[in-house]
This record gives C-alpha cells, sequence and structure tokens, in this order.
C-alpha cells in the first residue's frame, strides 16, 4: 500500500485523536480552529483524570500533582484500551501501569502493588456476581459441610503493607513477609478487607480445591497434615470458629451439596 489510503475523514479522525492524546507533540488537524480543539483537549484530559483520581484515591494522595499528570499523561499516549465502557478505564490504567509503563525516578517502589490494591475494591464494587441467601448453620456443624470461597472473595498477598499506605504512612521497605488480605463483597454490597496469617491463606485455598461435595473439615486435616500439627483435634476446634467467621462474613459460601 502506498501512502495513507484511509478514507479522508478517517484520516482527520486519526489526526484529531492524536492531537487530543499528545497536544504537545501532534499538532491541531488542519481547519479545526484553535479554541474548539481546547475545549475538547480540556473534556478529554479532564475527564479521564477525575474518573482515574477518584479510582485511586490514595495512589493520588500521596503523588506529586507532576508526577500523576505525567503518568495519566503518558496512558492517554501509550496505551490502546481495549475496552469501549468508562467503568472499565481503571482497569485499562492498571493493566498500563503493569505492562507498558517505564518508572521514572521518584516513584513510589509499591506503585503496582498499591495501584492493583485499589483497582481490587473498584472491580469487586462493580462486579455483577451476586451471592446464593444464607443458610444458617451452627459453627460445630459448618465442618461437615461442602464450603468453597465466595465468587465476591479474593485471596491477595503483596510484598508491601498497601491496605497501610496513605499520605502520612509511607512505608520505607517491604513487608517482612508477604502481606496476605481476602477482599470480598458481602450481602450489603460493601467492599471489605481482612489480613490474614499464613496459615489461613492456606486453609482458603485448601477450601478452593474441594471438590463440591467433599466436606470443610478434610481441608482442614490436610493442613494439619501440612503443618505438622500434631494436637489435629485443637486444630479442628479452631478452624470451626474460624471459618464459622468467615461464612457469616460472606467469605465463603455453602457448597452445591451443602446447600441442599
Amino acid at each position: 500500500m502506498h501512502g495513507d489510503e484511509r478514507p479522508a475523514f478517517q484520516r482527520h479522525q486519526f489526526a484529531f485523536t492524536a492531537h487530543l492524546r499528545d497536544p504537545e507533540r501532534v499538532p491541531v488537524p488542519p481547519g479545526v480552529e484553535e479554541r474548539r480543539m481546547a475545549v475538547y483537549r480540556e473534556l478529554v484530559y479532564n475527564n479521564i483524570e477525575s474518573f482515574l483520581a477518584s479510582a485511586f484515591p490514595v495512589l493520588r494522595s500521596i503523588d506529586s500533582d507532576a508526577a500523576w499528570h505525567r503518568r495519566v499523561r503518558r496512558f492517554l499516549i501509550d496505551h490502546r484500551a481495549r475496552s469501549p465502557f468508562f467503568a472499565d478505564i481503571p482497569r485499562e490504567f492498571l493493566q498500563y501501569l503493569e505492562r507498558q509503563y517505564e518508572p521514572q525516578e521518584g516513584d513510589p517502589p509499591f506503585l503496582l502493588e498499591l495501584a492493583h490494591y485499589e483497582w481490587v475494591e473498584l472491580a469487586l464494587s462493580v462486579s455483577e456476581e451476586t451471592l446464593p441467601d444464607r443458610v444458617n448453620v451452627d459453627a460445630t456443624d459448618l465442618l461437615e459441610h461442602p464450603l468453597r470461597l465466595s465468587p465476591l472473595a479474593w485471596p491477595l498477598a503483596y510484598t508491601w503493607p498497601v491496605h497501610r499506605i496513605g499520605p502520612g504512612s509511607i512505608p520505607d521497605a517491604p513487608a517482612g513477609e508477604p502481606v496476605r488480605l481476602v477482599a470480598w463483597r458481602d450481602r450489603e454490597d460493601k467492599v471489605r478487607f481482612l489480613q490474614v496469617n499464613a496459615a489461613s491463606a492456606r486453609l482458603l485455598a485448601l477450601l478452593d480445591v474441594l471438590t463440591d461435595s467433599t466436606p470443610a473439615i478434610d481441608a482442614v486435616r490436610a493442613l494439619a497434615r501440612e503443618l505438622d500439627y500434631r494436637d489435629e483435634d485443637h486444630l479442628v476446634s479452631f478452624a470451626s470458629e474460624l471459618l464459622h467467621s468467615w461464612y457469616e462474613k460472606d467469605i465463603l459460601l455453602l457448597g452445591p451439596t451443602g446447600s441442599s
């Protein structure tokens, strides 16, 4: 193909949007009044910037104005969104940070983890997943039922204490061990976070791979074997209360067999 053989209106559209993305390096398209173009530039940038600022409030609050706006501008210039929906802009921004963004001097070392943590809250809040009605089950009986993670409960692990970061709380170094969290949306549509220890995180993982008909106590016994925990009865008693609290919080649901 010799030259640009696209129709004239398409060439104009591409020139128009290229200028909106990168007005410092791409000139205003021929035939468009600068005053009118300035209105579009302001609308496009301000809408996207304000939406990202509301989606990543902690990141915005610890960034300098220059660093934040530079990052948003690079997102506009470099990234090509695959979703046409405005609500997907935060996910597109996170993907940009993960795959395309070139770290700048002064960027916090926890930038990616903090952005992911903040995106999780938004993603859960807008998820279309729903929860079944809760069946009342005593803590002593719960282990005999199959349990599964709620589709609105996401186990997370970070190297930085992202849940504690804020303008007055900037960590100097990663946490000494993985920061394990569970993010979930409950039946009141509130997104919550819970920090768990390594054993609790492992128990959640074991529950997640059980078959639909396997009782939860099998996961507890598997954990006891992995930990070489000699007093299995004590662990079962502790796990019974722990799993019941997760069940009441909507982190866990009864499996298909247990809900019948």
